[in-house]
């Protein structure tokens, strides 16, 4: 055929390839544009050779388009494509701000803070066994200004294994005794402690049984005050208490032997000054003069003691008092409370065994504690209920004219100047 296809490249007086030298083309080496897709991301396309160019530069018509061609650069990442888009230049991060990342953590804290607390409070508030109903007791006095506590150390042995009444020297008598009693008054003048002896003479008023519901009435009947305990528990004890002081008990608080060292082993021990040696078989203490910290089986015989020492009970209680303050006051530290370590022991150690009245909460609890420790950080009063001497059976007979008056001042919250035992 003398005349070419329209359309198709060269003419007949064209060559193809590069060293023919007939008329005719060799071949159709032209092949129709194809456009492929772009290459997998991983490797880089390959730009292919202008127009009109082979890969030496001569005649030959390109075999391959990909696409590419377009007036980008490649890697720029351009949006609008050419020298006028994003060039793929980034922006420089902003600077923190602090102020906000401050308010954040410090409102995250107080929401950390605020959730442990809450948590804190329902499990020691779960713990304590309000077991003393207060409304049982009949003819109360009336009410006066501050908080009356009685404070309870009975000998329990709720819990104990032989291993630990051997070791506490507690015995293994049934039931359980007053050891100790106390009146705590919490006031605008400063706490004030009064030790009652447990061998204070005290007359049994009219009661209702705390277990039969039943009215006993009263017979004038003389016996020790821990009699009172013993014969219908913990109602009959604040009835007893009230009827010869005239003070009204607002809150029951009782403790047993085991939850006692329980606390202090807690606490790491309670360092004490003792002034004079003594030692005691049947408490088991055995102590040298001079500063030292007692554990918990230390603390407990310390306590106890009263046949070591001239004036028996009432030495007892004034050491009660200047344990129990000094236990208050190294317990209520920051090294303690913002320990969890040591706080959450502390805490299960004394509330698996305190017993408390039925409106006793964890509020009137911890203003009670804190109290005690300003027994010895010369706010308050610590002392034993005014005696005159003793009866005719060898009980602890009141002073009755100044207790009276310490009554008094205690119900009108004035500063006590009645001088104890």
């Amino acid at each position: 055929m003398s005349d070419w296809p329209e359309g198709r490249n060269g003419g007949p007086g064209e060559r193809y390839g590069r060293g023919s030298a007939s008329p005719q083309p060799e071949s159709a080496r032209a092949m129709p544009h194809v456009r492929r897709r772009p290459a997998p991301p991983q490797s880089p396309p390959r730009i292919p050779p202008q127009q009109g160019q082979g890969h030496d530069g001569y005649g030959e018509a390109p075999a391959y388009d990909s696409g590419y061609n377009t007036g980008q650069v490649y890697g720029g990442g351009q949006r609008g494509g050419g020298r006028g888009g994003d060039s793929g230049y980034v922006q420089p991060r902003a600077a923190p701000n602090w102020g906000r990342r401050i308010k954040v953590g410090t409102l995250t804290l107080v929401v950390v803070l605020l959730a442990v607390s809450i948590g804190t409070y329902f499990w020691a508030d779960g713990k304590l066994k309000r077991e003393v109903d207060l409304a049982k007791v009949i003819d109360r006095p009336s009410e006066g200004d501050g908080t009356n506590y009685l404070i309870v150390g009975s000998d329990s042995r709720e819990g104990m294994t032989a291993e630990d009444k051997k070791k506490l020297h507690t015995g293994s008598a049934e039931g359980k005794r007053t050891d100790s009693m106390m009146i705590l008054h919490d006031g605008s003048n400063g706490p004030t402690m009064i030790s009652l002896p447990r061998d204070s003479n005290v007359e049994i008023p009219s009661f209702v049984g705390s277990e039969s519901g039943k009215k006993f009435a009263g017979t004038g009947r003389q016996v020790k005050l821990n009699a009172a305990y013993a014969e219908d528990g913990p109602e009959l004890l604040v009835r007893t208490v009230e009827f010869n002081t005239g003070l009204r008990i607002d809150h029951y608080v009782e403790i047993g032997f085991g939850g006692f060292a329980n606390i202090v082993d807690a606490i790491g021990g309670v360092e004490m000054d003792i002034p004079k040696a003594f030692k005691d078989k049947k408490s088991g203490a055995d102590f040298q003069a001079g500063k030292q910290t007692l554990n918990g089986e230390q603390s407990l015989a310390f306590v106890r003691t009263r046949y070591a020492f001239a004036g028996s009970d009432l030495d007892r209680t004034k050491n009660q008092q200047k344990f129990l303050a000094a236990l208050a006051s190294q317990t209520a530290t920051p090294s303690t409370i913002l320990n969890p370590f040591k706080l959450y022991p502390t805490m299960g150690a004394g509330l698996d065994t305190l017993i408390v009245d039925k409106d006793m909460s964890l509020w009137s609890l911890g203003n009670m504690f804190f109290a005690m420790k300003g027994v010895t950080g010369g706010e308050g009063t610590s002392m034993n209920i005014p005696l005159s001497g003793q009866s005719v059976n060898g009980n602890l007979v009141w002073d009755k004219d100044k207790v009276k008056q310490l009554v008094e001042q205690l119900k009108n919250d004035e500063k006590v100047t009645v001088k104890g035992s």
